[in-house]
């Protein structure tokens, strides 16, 4: 790549934190900025601060709806992983680093997150969970529904339909039905209610 690729690398463990940003800085054929943070700072302000490709960051620092709401940034969010964790939080990553990794498996993940940056498009810009509420839309749900079915918040559902409407440009239910169809994340038969709704009242 000709530009270096910025990460940004939020651990409060001091020990996991400076063991990591060693390792990282020790790859080689890869060039990488990295910029330490405890996790102190909100991560908005982090993120506004810095503009990283990457944030390796450790799951302890942020919940769900803080990982989804760091969406509205165009970057990876890469989960820094020193236990086992829960898949439903996992989904909000794009990928996971672990403390047990060798220094050549972090290289290859990283690179990889970097090549596709590059070359992604928007349907690779959207994180699982937001796939995800977007078959919730697209089958007719309200955000009260999709929150219940994916156990989440209402709150956070919002927050996931308003990150896809930035990312995608995509401001209306019928939009993202034909994105939904065109990208295959539904069959034809799982539209029918938000095509034909007055067919079922």
């Amino acid at each position: 790549m000709s530009t270096p690729l910025k990460i940004l690398l939020v651990e409060p463990s001091l020990i996991l934190r400076s063991g990591m940003s060693s390792v990282l800085r020790r790859l080689t054929g890869f060039d990488m900025q990295v910029v330490e943070s405890a996790g102190a700072e909100p991560l908005d302000e982090l993120l506004a601060a810095e503009t990283p490709d990457i944030l390796l960051i450790a799951p302890a620092v942020a919940d769900e709806e803080t990982l989804t709401r760091l969406r509205r940034h165009p970057l990876r969010v890469v989960a820094l992983q020193n236990a086992l964790l829960d898949a439903r939080l996992m989904q909000c990553f794009d990928a996971a680093v672990s403390i047990y990794d060798t220094a050549e498996q972090i290289r290859e993940k990283l690179q990889s997150l970097g090549r596709a940056r590059e070359n992604e498009s928007p349907q690779e810009l959207l994180s699982a969970r937001e796939k995800e509420i977007i078959v919730g839309v697209v089958k007719g749900l309200t955000n009260k529904q999709i929150a219940e079915e994916l156990f989440i918040s209402t709150h956070t559902v919002i927050t996931h339909r308003r990150n896809i409407a930035a990312k995608l440009q995509i401001h209306s239910p019928a939009g993202l039905t034909i994105y939904a169809i065109v990208n295959k994340l539904v069959e034809l038969n799982d539209v029918k209610r938000t095509i034909h709704p007055m067919e079922e009242q």
